[in-house]
Formats: structure tokens, C-alpha cells, sequence
């Protein structure tokens, strides 16, 4: 079915931050499949965990004890101070089973028509629930009537959550990215999500975050609230946490963790050997290499690098980021840097339209980012100085 409108490129192989094509070109791949690949293509522990397991068992089902799988919860829970895993296949399943946990624990409470506070600009996923909590009414058009029970608030506004407290008795939960990547790679306030965190302790709210695109290192931090100091009820990962291989996760704590029982909520093939095997051998190297740091040490540079670059130039409205995080938002729509990039032999992204996002992999070294830099940077500066007629709007 047509739902993407895709490049004409097909690749063969990938190496570290690299893709060839059928034609033998090489890419520098600057957005690791969508926040994906955050060791890499064909990382070789990856490569030989999915070897080895398929070889000793791929499925059972979650009639049964998994071995693999309640060792991954131990890590999860261990490194994140959560209580309790969920496992899943993908971000938007995590994410269902986040408000499917808000919904229950409200109910618990004997409120009847309980709601969950997101935000604007925000992405959750595709299904009917996450795209209702989604604000894009691009990703919603068409697919109405939406599912009820969401309150919206601009993006960093905590006084727009106060007055929807205050007029809203029915909120039970908050469910946010600490960064939004699909909104255009939207920083908050340093205090944002603090200040969210203590509001949710005066309301008995459950704080409920969407990490799947900021988790596994991408921010600096294991889990991008970390940067915080704070401890989230629920948090929702996906994306990098199998580094190609499908799988998601819902973790929890507190009253949060003890809400879902068996009968109300579940998955065939979530969790299954395959998939757990993978997930901790991702954590494993992220950890043993230490590429959260690594993450951090290379977004700064690169921020600090298109700053300089591009800071100051017509045309250029911003460049923010945190880790290997980066936007670059332009003052008009910039869809048709994606296809000059990719004749260039890069692989980017734009997103709210006039944004360049990018999300290379944490394995990236210093030469590689140069390049990123040298190269993107001459890209966007041809691309202000074309006429404005000679643009179109993202697809």
C-alpha cells in the first residue's frame, strides 16, 4: 500500500554509520533508520546474538516463563529505577499500553471518564489511541471519530497545564515526550519536566514519558530523564532498545506497575526470546562502551559546529539539540533537501516541515561528524541561496 512515498534508493549492506546501494554508492546514514540503529549497521554483537539465539529458540508465547525476557526486565528496571516491565513489539504498542495503564488506575480510583494530558506538536504513534494523543492533525486527518479522553496543551507551557488542572478535574495523567523528535526536536525548559513531576505529585497524577525516540543513549543519558534528576510512573521505549530488531517496552512503578493483571492487557509476540536476547545485548555494549557519554560529547560538537556554521544566516531560524539530537529549523519548507542529500551520499530527515533533524548513530567518531558537518552545512547554504519558487513543501 502507498503509505510512504519513498526515495529511489535501495541498500544492500551497512557497516557502522554507513549504507551502500545496489549501485555500490556509499551513505552516511545521519538518521539511523528513524533513531533506530543507535550501534550501527551490522554491529557484530548484535549480529551474533541473533544468530545464536535463532539457532536455540525463536518463539513461545507468554504462557510460559522466558528466560531472556525477565532478564531484560532486570535490567531495565535496574537501570531505570522502575518497577515493572511490559514487552511489546514496537513504540506505539508501549505507548498503548501506557494509556491503558492511565485509563485502568483511574477507573481503580472510581473515575469514570478519565483523561490524559499531552501536548501539541507531540507523536505517539499510529493506532487509533496513540494518534488521538498525537497532535498532528496531519497524522489524524481522516481517521475520525478519534478516541476520546485527551487534553491538549502547548509544548512547554506549564501554565496552560495548571489552567487545565484547574478546569479539568477529570485529568489523571500526563503523557509527554521529554523532547519531541517528530515536532521538530522541541528542547523544553530545563525545569520543564520537574515542574511537571511535582505537579503530578499535588494532582495523584500518574507522569508518564514517551522515550522512545529520546531512550537508549540519545541524549546523553541512558534514559533522557535522568538529565533531570526525576523519576517518572510510567516510561515508554522502543526504536534503539533492539537496534533494527522489533521490540518495545513499558516500564513502570509504584501504584503504576501494580495496575495491569492477567486479563487486562497483552501481546503474542512481545517479549519473546529472540527479541529480549537482542535488547540486552544492545543495553550490554551501550553500557560497556559507554556511548551515552559518547552521545554527548559528539551532539556538543556538532551543535556547537552548525551553530557556528550556520548561526547568523538568512534563512537559518534556529539550530538546537541535545546529544546526537540536532535540528536545524529553517524559515521555509525544506522537503527538498532530503532527496539533494541523498545525491550528496547523506541521509537525512526533515520534519515539521522546515526542520533538519538529525539522528545519527552513538557509534559516530570524530571524522565522520566532520564530514556530517562539512558536507550538510554547504548543502543548506546552496539550498537558502536557490529561489524561492525552486522549493517544495515536504510530502
Amino acid at each position: 500500500m502507498a503509505t510512504y512515498n519513498r526515495l529511489p534508493v535501495t541498500f544492500t549492506r551497512g557497516e557502522g554509520v554507513w549504507l551502500w546501494d545496489t549501485a555500490g554508492k556509499r551513505y552516511l546514514d545521519a538518521l539511523s533508520g528513524i533513531a533506530v540503529c543507535g550501534l550501527g549497521h551490522a554491529h557484530p554483537a548484535v549480529q551474533e546474538t541473533l544468530c545464536e539465539q535463532a539457532g536455540n529458540l525463536i518463539h513461545t508465547s507468554n504462557l510460559y516463563r522466558i528466560g531472556a525476557q525477565e532478564t531484560l526486565g532486570e535490567t531495565l528496571i535496574t537501570l531505570s529505577g522502575m518497577d515493572k516491565a511490559f514487552f511489546c513489539n514496537s513504540g506505539a504498542e508501549a505507548n498503548e499500553a501506557a494509556i491503558k495503564i492511565a485509563r485502568l488506575y483511574a477507573h481503580n480510583q472510581g473515575i469514570k471518564d478519565p483523561a490524559i494530558l499531552v501536548t501539541e506538536s507531540s507523536f505517539h504513534g499510529r493506532t487509533l489511541a496513540t494518534l488521538s494523543a498525537t497532535g498532528s492533525r496531519k497524522v489524524q486527518a481522516g481517521f475520525e471519530p478519534l478516541v476520546q479522553g485527551f487534553v491538549r496543551v502547548p509544548y512547554d507551557d506549564l501554565e496552560a497545564v495548571e489552567t487545565a488542572a484547574a478546569n479539568r478535574p477529570n485529568i489523571t495523567a500526563i503523557l509527554l515526550e521529554p523532547i519531541q523528535g517528530e515536532g521538530g526536536i522541541n528542547i523544553p525548559a530545563r525545569d520543564y519536566l520537574n515542574r511537571l513531576r511535582e505537579l503530578c505529585d499535588r494532582r495523584g497524577w500518574l507522569f508518564m514519558l514517551d522515550e522512545i525516540q529520546t531512550g537508549m543513549g540519545r541524549t546523553g543519558h541512558l534514559f533522557s530523564f535522568q538529565g533531570n534528576g526525576i523519576q517518572p510512573d510510567v516510561v515508554t521505549l522502543a526504536k534503539g532498545l533492539g537496534n533494527g530488531f522489533p521490540i518495545g517496552a513499558c516500564l513502570a512503578r509504584g501504584e503504576a506497575a501494580r495496575v495491569l493483571g492477567p486479563g487486562t492487557h497483552g501481546t503474542t509476540f512481545g517479549g519473546s526470546p529472540l527479541a529480549c536476547r537482542v535488547a540486552q545485548t544492545v543495553i550490554e555494549t551501550l553500557q560497556h562502551k559507554r556511548l551515552a557519554d559518547h552521545a554527548s560529547r559528539m551532539g556538543d560538537f556538532l551543535l556547537a559546529g552548525f551553530q557556528q556554521t550556520l548561526g547568523g544566516i538568512e534563512g537559518v531560524a534556529e539550530v538546537r539539540g541535545r546529544g546526537l539530537m540536532i535540528g536545524i529549523e529553517l524559515d521555509r519548507p525544506s522537503g527538498d533537501l532530503v532527496p539533494q542529500a541523498l545525491e550528496a551520499g547523506l541521509l537525512i530527515n526533515v520534519t515539521a516541515e522546515r526542520v533538519v533533524r538529525l539522528l545519527p548513530p552513538l557509534i559516530i567518531e570524530r571524522a565522520e561528524a566532520d564530514l556530517l558537518l562539512r558536507e550538510l552545512s554547504l548543502l543548506i547554504k546552496r539550498f537558502l541561496q536557490a529561489p524561492a519558487d525552486s522549493t517544495t513543501p515536504e510530502s
